[in-house]
């Protein structure tokens, strides 16, 4: 059963906030009510943050104190984890938000409970994905954990149907919210990526382009010639770019900066939500889209037919699992488990060479448990396999061929 306003006046909430227009409301409207309120947020590298801590002195006006919990080495290994599975969703695009709710979820209630807080108050949409995602990790992670939904309470959507009635509402207790006018578009962020949907994107007849990009630039303003990249790989995990040694944090920051750079990671999805309904959205994933793309030149040299087959497989899997909310349920462990296993061979040194949006292939070396063999592959005389050895092969497929012919299970002409 949903929690309402006059449920939560016996107990202590600790509110997820982002220092938005929402979360500000949300916290002013609790604690008016009576309700105990400590805010929290997470920090994940967001790229739309100047400063973090700017967010405590936006939520200090509303009566709440805003606990900010250093989250970006667990968001940096999610990411690392995200692209060993090559786990990217509808559209192909690399689900950051969705992958960000499993570590702030498990990074905050711990805290949360440290400071005796017994409910979790969200402020996503009650027609989204989030709602899902932010319950379901209280529930599995914390069970004993009561969840808020405020834009689930009929009385706050009574109140508070538009982003009007919010700053008006502030205003009448002289904290500044001014609404901006209509925006084209709500935006959330971490260091995988940024996601931007709603407002002027939810019309089809709106071009992606009215997106400007925070992580970069769109491929036709990036620079008009190719920057060499080279990124070495140990076990499916970038160790190095440009000869450097890094951690998964100094990875995915490099990589945002030279991948947002030259235009690349722009994706437009129109994609299947959990709730049911179909949601647009444009997102930015720079440092995904260039790691991603030279791990997965490891994994073909690496990979036979039949485990590449199984690790497309397995990706789907983990990729649904983390857009429903679902990345610690054992269904997701175990294909994670199994994809550790055809990642152990993924080491190389991948040299790329990125044109505006665009990841191109310049050489992989250093990769001992590459499958290739130019000589088994040339099309020239060499000492590979032997061209006169696949006359047996190709007879015995032609026995099926021919039995399906006779039995008209194929017909000419098709």
């Amino acid at each position: 059963m949903s929690l309402a306003l006059q449920d939560l006046r016996s107990e202590k909430v600790g509110a997820c906030v982002s220092g938005g227009l929402d979360s500000r409301t949300i916290a002013k409207r609790l604690t008016e009510a009576g309700v105990a309120v400590t805010a929290f947020t997470a920090d994940l590298g967001q790229p739309d943050e100047v400063d973090i801590n700017d967010i405590r002195k936006r939520m200090a006006p509303c009566g709440v104190e805003t606990a900010i919990v250093d989250l970006r080495e667990s968001m940096a290994e999610a990411c690392f984890e995200v692209l060993e599975a090559q786990a990217m969703y509808d559209g192909g695009y690399w689900n950051s938000t969705g992958i960000a709710r499993a570590v702030t979820v498990r990074g905050l209630l711990p805290v949360m409970r440290q400071r005796g807080c017994t409910v979790l108050a969200h402020g996503a949409t009650g027609r989204g994905n989030d709602q899902m995602r932010f319950e379901r990790y209280t529930n599995v992670l914390a069970p004993d954990m009561k969840v808020y939904a405020p834009w689930r309470d009929p009385e706050l959507l009574r109140q508070f149907p538009g982003r009007t009635q919010m700053a008006e509402y502030l205003a009448g207790f002289g904290i500044p919210a001014p609404t901006g006018g209509k925006k084209k578009y709500s935006t959330d962020a971490n260091l995988a990526g940024l996601s931007h949907e709603a407002e002027d994107l939810e019309s089809l007849e709106t071009p992606m382009t009215i997106v400007k990009p925070t992580m970069g630039v769109w491929p036709m303003e990036a620079p008009d010639r190719i920057e060499p990249v080279a990124v070495r790989f140990e076990h499916g995990r970038a160790v190095q770019i440009n000869g450097r040694d890094v951690s998964p944090v100094e990875a995915m920051t490099l990589a945002n900066q030279i991948g947002g750079r030259n235009g690349v990671g722009m994706k437009h999805a129109l994609e299947n939500r959990v709730v049911g309904t179909k949601s647009r959205g444009v997102y930015e994933a720079p440092g995904m889209e260039l790691l991603g793309a030279a791990l997965r030149f490891v994994y073909q040299a690496v990979l036979d037919r039949r485990a590449t087959a199984l690790f497309q497989q397995l990706s789907k899997l983990v990729a649904d699992q983390i857009y429903d909310g679902r990345y610690y349920d054992p269904a997701t462990r175990a294909a994670r488990a199994a994809i550790r296993v055809c990642a152990q061979h993924a080491s190389g040194t991948v040299r790329l060479g990125l044109y505006r949006g665009n990841v191109l292939f310049l050489s992989l070396a250093g990769c001992a448990a590459s499958l290739y063999n130019e000589a088994d592959s040339s099309m020239e005389a060499s000492a590979g396999l032997n061209p006169v050895s696949s006359q047996g092969f190709v007879e015995i497929q032609s026995v099926e061929a021919r039995a399906l012919a006779r039995a008209g299970q194929i017909q000419a002409g098709l």
